[in-house]
């Protein structure tokens, strides 16, 4: 049986092996450590085996408690896939002899559809900015290139000065596992970026946008302003971080973008992630068969 200090020991090893080897970013993997600590938890409070000897039965209670927090299936998914993900590192390092979680089935997730503003409210946002004060010269310059680009935030804030190629308007992004993708932008971009380097502080950073003291500005203090641009315009609409990145990937969509470079764009490496938003564009491809195919 593992002592708690070998448990510790080799719970480091899974974090730094996801960090090193398989190059997750520092939010993700404290997903990882948020889902198997709170299982390591459950396993104490309910005085079951060691969490390097549990049985099957053991997780299929653990999910039924989850599902009993009321928690929703994608949610309880992602911490099945956590664990799954540990106890195959174990079983590779040969610290355990099988994966209680190798036959369990994930259960049966809920359809979501991403929430997303219209072109007309993204406009809104795009305009609230006031050019004539720094700080709102900065976030139109993010929120332009969010949404030119659909970015994710954390890709966004950590965009550096050598990342941009202003002369072909193309930006070099490091995504999820530290994959490499080129994404163009377009004009109205291309200008407000130019504006906000303008005027950019002097900065040791090497990021793009910076905050007053010249620090790389956070993901959460960027979507603080967010929030004030919504205030100001009254858009009342529930929105997440994510909403800008939905909304580019769904505005394309309906003006006639194929999949698969919208997939490209966003850096999905499974389509399957991107065919969520084609509910969005239904009709239009409805539209298409009905003008283009010869019994339409």
């Amino acid at each position: 049986m593992q002592t708690p200090k070998k448990e510790d020991q080799n719970l480091r090893s899974f974090f730094n092996f996801l960090i090193i080897e398989k190059g997750l970013s520092k939010h993700t993997v404290n997903a990882y450590k948020t889902d198997i600590k709170g299982f390591i938890k459950w396993i104490n409070r309910n005085n079951k085996e060691s969490l390097f000897n549990i049985k099957e039965s053991c997780v299929n209670q653990y999910i039924s408690y989850l599902f009993s927090l009321k928690l929703k299936s994608s949610s309880v998914n992602r911490k099945i896939s956590s664990l799954k993900s540990f106890y195959l590192f174990l079983l590779k390092k040969k610290l355990i002899r099988y994966s209680p979680f190798s036959e369990v089935i994930s259960p049966k997730q809920e359809k979501y559809l991403p929430a997303s503003m219209s072109e007309s409210e993204v406009e809104k946002l795009l305009n609230s900015p006031d050019a004539s004060k720094d700080i709102e010269q900065r976030d139109k310059a993010m929120i332009e290139m969010l949404y030119a680009t659909g970015m994710r935030i954390s890709e966004l804030v950590n965009l550096k000065i050598t990342d941009i190629d202003m002369n072909r308007s193309v930006i070099k992004v490091m995504g999820k596992g530290s994959k490499e993708r080129l994404i163009p932008f377009g004009e109205s971009a291309s200008e407000a970026l130019f504006n906000y380097l303008k005027i950019r502080k002097d900065s040791s950073s090497k990021e793009v946008f910076i905050s007053n003291r010249g620090r790389k500005i956070t993901r959460v203090a960027f979507w603080q302003r967010i929030k004030v641009y919504l205030l100001r315009e009254n858009l009342k609409i529930s929105i997440s971080p994510h909403t800008l990145r939905h909304a580019f990937a769904t505005h394309l969509l309906n003006r006639g973008a194929d999949l698969r470079s919208v997939q490209l764009l966003l850096g999905h490496s499974d389509l399957s992630t991107t065919q969520i938003y084609t509910h969005i564009a239904k009709q239009r491809l409805g539209d298409v068969l009905k003008k283009h195919h010869p019994r339409g």
